[in-house]
């Protein structure tokens, strides 16, 4: 219940941002558009990287909140089902939980240092305060708290999900820079105050802090979801706990198998060598002709008591022990 209403929430969140940017967008007047920086925005809202990873959030909680529906409908477990969830995983693990990590740290640092350099005071006249917060504050909170819930201590697919991140950073460097070079704006007004070198060491930076952030993820979830928990049972979020907790369950049923079976191996070379005393007394006591020959090959007097009974005591424990297991079986 409380994964559904947190999805839930916070889809009605991004919907209710998306209808108000849409008639934001076409209230803004001409007055309004006569300031360059706000016609650069209303030209290029598109191309910002706060709309960007907006979307993913809101392509995420939609997945999300669907396959919760299906979980309520006993449904989840189908082809379609199955392939929600790993579409919901594979985006929050490769776009949603990396770009946010970056859109909300670069904002907020560049704001506290010249909040010109990254969103002018004259965005105040249309974009409100709670609006700012919504799309770069209200995201971080929305993957604090999915973390929490939901248990990904591994990548759901690491090839599908480097390859989504790889993408997206080298196709929105190539959107964002296209635009200063066809329109001859920065979206962001930080690139503006750097020259070419520190802009590609800046754009190094980017990347990287989104490769760090994506690895992350991973860490931190194992922080909050220890090891230790490998109990099967199902997460908060409704699904089941992770497939790493399946493999730490099998891991465990096969080294107690393999301990179980080492334990078989030992009883078995131990019968067999109980055994093979046994078969060769047998074998010595009912071949009168073959008996000397044979007790003197191996150095030992027939007639030895202490050997005949360690013979037969080991007959009889081998005895017992075949007979244990056969029962067992």
């Amino acid at each position: 219940m409380c994964n559904t209403l947190f999805h839930l929430a916070f889809c009605v969140h991004f919907w209710v941002i998306s209808v108000y940017g849409v008639i934001m967008y076409w209230s803004v007047t001409e007055e309004q558009m006569k300031e360059p920086l706000i016609a650069m925005m209303m030209t290029y809202v598109w191309a910002y990287g706060t709309i960007w990873n907006a979307s993913f959030q809101t392509v995420f909680l939609g997945l999300a909140l669907l396959h919760d529906v299906l979980r309520w409908l006993d449904k989840h477990d189908s082809k379609i089902g199955k392939k929600i969830k790993y579409f919901r995983d594979v985006i929050f693990n490769g776009l949603v939980f990396p770009f946010t990590c970056f859109v909300t740290g670069m904002f907020w640092c560049v704001y506290l240092i010249d909040r010109e350099l990254v969103f002018p005071q004259v965005y105040d006249q249309i974009v409100p305060w709670w609006l700012n917060h919504c799309v770069h504050t209200n995201i971080f909170i929305v993957i604090t708290i999915e973390t929490l819930l939901t248990r990904r201590r591994q990548p759901t697919d690491v090839k599908v999900e480097r390859c989504m991140w790889v993408f997206v950073s080298v196709f929105y460097a190539v959107v964002y820079y296209s635009v200063y070079f066809f329109g001859g704006c920065w979206l962001y007004g930080v690139f503006g105050v750097m020259n070419w070198w520190q802009v590609c060491l800046y754009q190094a930076c980017i990347w990287g802090s989104t490769w760090v952030f994506y690895n992350l993820n991973f860490f931190v979830n194992k922080m909050i979801h220890k090891v230790g928990d490998v109990t099967p049972k199902t997460s908060i979020n409704g699904d089941p706990e992770s497939r790493e907790t399946t493999f730490q369950n099998a891991s465990k049923i096969d080294g107690a198998v393999e301990t179980g079976s080492s334990k078989i191996r030992k009883d078995v070379e131990l019968s067999t060598k109980d055994s093979g005393k046994a078969n060769v007394a047998y074998l010595n006591d009912n071949n009168d002709t073959e008996t000397e020959k044979q007790w003197k090959s191996i150095g030992i007097s027939k007639n030895d008591s202490s050997l005949n009974q360690s013979l037969d005591k080991s007959t009889g424990t081998n005895f017992k022990r075949n007979q244990f297991e056969k029962s067992s079986l």
